[in-house]
């Protein structure tokens, strides 16, 4: 059963690697629009497609009280994501993404959203997307990218390479 949220919010991370693998037309096909936060869009740095929308956190003190976990722009994603309510958290950082289920927030990462693009139709493999996120800084463990491929119904890819 397939989760429907009101709004995805992404962090800094997500958007770094997307750029690097220059697979912004996955990250709309699979969500249409994202939203993230000012913070995070300064610390991206570069323009982003017009389908990113940014707003701002109200509440800036419990975003202030975040950052005692995290940095600033998963604390505004986080702070944003509870002011939203019924929001998918897009957060590659393990402190992140552990905060985010004290908090019971739904979360996903990067390599997340290329499996879903794969479940959704989006993309026949994520073989290739994976393969190039592995040519970037970006960093997961062997047990991670196999497990990818088992959920992906990639693992006879696998054993052949």
């Amino acid at each position: 059963m397939q989760q429907e949220y009101n709004v995805v919010i992404a962090d800094t991370s997500c958007f770094i690697l997307i750029d690097k693998i220059d697979e912004w037309s996955l990250l709309q096909k699979v969500f249409q629009t994202i939203t993230t936060t000012k913070e995070i869009a300064s610390e991206f740095g570069k323009e982003l497609p017009d389908w990113v929308h940014v707003k701002e956190v109200v509440n800036r003190e419990y975003q202030t009280l975040l950052q005692l976990s995290v940095d600033l722009g998963e604390a505004s994603a986080i702070a944003l994501s509870v002011e939203t309510g019924n929001a998918l958290l897009v957060l590659d950082d393990y402190k992140a993404r552990r905060l985010a289920a004290q908090l019971n927030l739904a979360y996903t990462g990067t390599l997340g959203i290329v499996l879903k693009a794969k479940q959704s139709g989006i993309i026949p493999y994520i073989k290739p997307v994976i393969e190039k996120i592995q040519l970037t800084n970006f960093r997961f463990s062997e047990k991670n990218y196999k497990k990818l491929l088992r959920l992906a119904d990639e693992t006879h890819e696998q054993e052949g390479n």
